[in-house]
């Protein structure tokens, strides 16, 4: 065997050969977030970058950037054999859990938290990784397991070990929102899964304290949630960034002041191109504007679930549904900190919000949602 014979087989072992159309409706609302979240990451960080990099169009270029290495890996995704995922699930996620540990041990500190590796030209967050290889392990798992996923022993306790972990790992970081996220996507597909629901309300009973010592005993998470409580009150401290969210929905109103014409932009509201992006839409194009970002999420998440209840094979159908939970959970989480519903937190709005490691990780599980639908019939 010659090595171009030895690569072919390689190559054809990970990589499936049809090229059967994936979704057109899920790539149509992908395209259509992505391309809102270049709109508005321009708008939303010109003055931010001109004061802090001299250069207006520096963090639009980073998001570019991103935006490119995600739809090439999209792309590469697209060919990837189901069974060589499932056969790798434990791995990735043992490769995930090493980056976490090297974090912990050196990765770079920004804004007190310890969460990205450096390669020089380019910082990763693993914890955006976690999320995709949290639910290929359990997609996995949780087929193996079938027959006993009404059982605690199996359904619970096997699962809450190895996502708890994983989660602690990133919570320390400190990644409170982050490591919620992936317990919460646990839950749903442990529900998908088979497992009892007087195990999963067991499970959720005994997660509520665990929620109140953390937020207790950090008093920068407790002073969100107060903020939430009560914003007005707090409008010029702890709960300036809520406060000028709503007066950014108020301007907007329901067709918006037009684009690049709002004001948070300008420094009155924090962090308006990552953890804000969704109240510069409903500044710059109201209530319309943020309703056509709402519905395409809805059109992933009914797409999403359609290739999870339409697939033939086991494992995909549960890795569709996890994955779709995921893009879903944090799109809901990042919209209710936006409009008040969730204290304010650093999760970001797949697709539109600016961050690289986070754009790459939501392009890489549409990727392979997309890939699952070339397959579901």
């Amino acid at each position: 065997m010659n090595r171009f014979d030895a690569w072919s087989r390689w190559g054809g072992a990970v990589f499936s050969p049809r090229l059967s159309r994936p979704d057109p409706w899920l790539l149509m609302a992908v395209a259509g977030l992505a391309g809102i979240g270049l709109i508005i990451v321009f708008n939303a960080s010109y003055f931010y970058a001109q004061s802090r990099f001299d250069d207006p169009y520096f963090l639009f270029r980073k998001q570019l950037f991103s935006l490119a290495i995600g739809a090439m890996l999209f792309v590469a995704v697209l060919r990837v054999r189901i069974r060589w995922l499932e056969k790798n699930a434990n791995f990735l996620l043992l490769a995930v859990i090493a980056l976490l540990v090297l974090v912990l041990a050196g990765g770079l500190v920004r804004n007190n938290a310890r969460r990205w590796i450096s390669l020089g030209f380019f910082s990763f967050q693993p914890s955006e990784l976690a999320k995709t290889a949290i639910v290929l392990f359990l997609a996995k798992s949780m087929v193996e397991h079938r027959a006993l996923m009404r059982t605690f022993r199996v359904g619970i306790a096997r699962h809450l070990v190895v996502v708890g972990s994983v989660a602690a790992l990133i919570f320390v970081q400190p990644d409170f929102s982050t490591a919620l996220v992936l317990c919460s996507v646990m839950g749903m597909m442990l529900y998908g899964g088979g497992a009892r629901l007087s195990h999963l309300a067991l499970l959720g009973m005994a997660a509520l304290p665990v929620i109140a010592i953390a937020i207790w005993t950090a008093p920068y998470r407790l002073n969100r949630v107060l903020a939430l409580l009560d914003p007005l009150a707090y409008r010029d401290t702890i709960a300036f960034q809520l406060v000028q969210s709503m007066i950014a929905f108020a301007t907007g109103g329901l067709t918006g002041v037009g684009l690049g014409q709002g004001d948070q932009k300008m420094g009155f509201l924090p962090e308006v191109h990552t953890d804000f992006i969704f109240s510069s839409v409903g500044e710059d194009f109201g209530i319309v504007g943020a309703i056509v970002v709402i519905g395409l999420f809805v059109l992933i998440g009914v797409r999403g679930f359609l290739i999870a209840a339409r697939h033939p094979d086991p494992f995909a159908s549960m890795l569709a549904f996890g994955l779709t939970s995921m893009l879903l959970v944090q799109a809901g989480v990042n919209i209710g900190v936006a409009i008040g519903l969730f204290p304010t937190t650093g999760m970001a709005l797949p697709f539109v919000s600016y961050g690289g490691s986070a754009l790459i990780s939501g392009m890489l599980q549409v990727g392979i949602l997309a890939a699952l639908s070339r397959m579901s019939g």
